[in-house]
C-alpha cells in the first residue's frame, strides 16, 4: 500500500529524470538538414525483445545502466541500484506512463510524458530505449573513422561523428541492434558503452513493479495544479 507524500518539487523531479538518458552526452544537438537524425539511427528491425547494459558517465561521474526493453510497449531501466524506471505505453501511442522507483528513500514517483513536456523536459520513448537523446537544434552527422584509442565495441557499429556548434559526439551505432556501442564527447571522455546485451524473451515479472512500503508522489497532479 502507498502511502501519500506532500506535492514532490519540481527539483526533486528534475533530479530523477537526469538519471533517465544520456542527454548531457548529446545537449543542444537536433533536427537538421541530410542526413536526419531519425535516418541515421533507425530503429526499424530493431530486435524484439532486447536486454543490455551499459556504464555512462555525466559530469565525470561513472553510472551503471540496466535495460528491459518489450518492443516498443514495456521499457525497464535500473540505474547503480538505486533507480528503477518503469515506463509502459499502448500500441501506436506517443504518451506512455512512467513510474520512477528510488530505492534508497523508498520513493514512487509517477508521471506521464504530456506533463514531462509541461515542465520542458522532452524525454521520449527513443530516449529512453536507447541511451540516445534526439536532437534540439541545427546539426551536422557525418560518416566517421573511430576515434584514436577508442575502446573495443561488445559488437560491431559503424562510427558518426555529430556535430553542432564547433563541438562533436562520436557514436559508434550497431545497425544490428539499432543502439549506441560506444559514445566519446569531444576530448575523448568515453561518455556511453555497452558491456553486454542479449535478446533472450524476458520474463514478464522483470515489468511487475514492487513498491510495497513506498511513499507515493503522484507528480501529474503536482504538475497539473501549477
Amino acid at each position: 500500500m502507498l502511502k501519500r507524500l506532500a506535492p514532490i518539487s519540481l527539483r526533486v523531479l528534475w533530479l530523477l529524470i537526469a538519471t533517465l538518458c544520456l542527454a548531457a552526452a548529446l545537449a543542444q544537438v537536433a533536427r537538421a538538414q541530410e542526413p536526419a537524425f531519425e535516418t541515421v539511427f533507425d530503429t526499424k528491425d530493431e530486435p524484439r525483445e532486447l536486454h543490455y547494459q551499459a556504464v555512462f558517465s555525466v559530469n565525470g561521474t561513472e553510472h551503471r545502466l540496466e535495460v528491459w526493453r518489450d518492443g516498443d510497449l514495456r521499457l525497464k531501466r535500473r540505474t547503480d541500484e538505486d533507480i528503477e524506471t518503469y515506463v509502459f505505453r499502448q500500441p501506436g501511442s506517443d504518451e506512455f506512463q512512467m513510474s520512477i522507483l528510488d530505492r534508497k528513500k523508498k520513493i514512487h514517483t509517477r508521471v506521464d510524458r504530456t506533463n514531462l513536456y509541461r515542465i520542458g523536459n522532452f524525454t521520449d520513448w527513443f530516449d529512453l530505449a536507447h541511451g540516445l537523446k534526439h536532437p534540439v537544434g541545427a546539426y551536422g552527422i557525418v560518416n566517421a573513422l573511430a576515434p584514436a584509442g577508442a575502446p573495443a565495441s561488445v559488437d560491431s557499429c559503424r562510427w558518426y561523428d555529430l556535430t553542432q556548434n564547433k563541438r562533436s559526439a562520436h557514436i559508434c551505432w550497431s545497425e544490428a541492434y539499432r543502439l549506441p556501442m560506444v559514445i566519446e564527447a569531444q576530448g575523448g571522455e568515453v561518455v556511453w558503452k555497452l558491456t553486454g546485451l542479449d535478446t533472450k524473451p524476458i520474463p514478464p515479472k522483470i515489468f511487475e513493479i514492487h513498491d510495497e512500503g513506498f511513499v507515493g508522489n503522484d507528480a501529474n497532479e503536482d504538475i497539473e495544479g501549477d
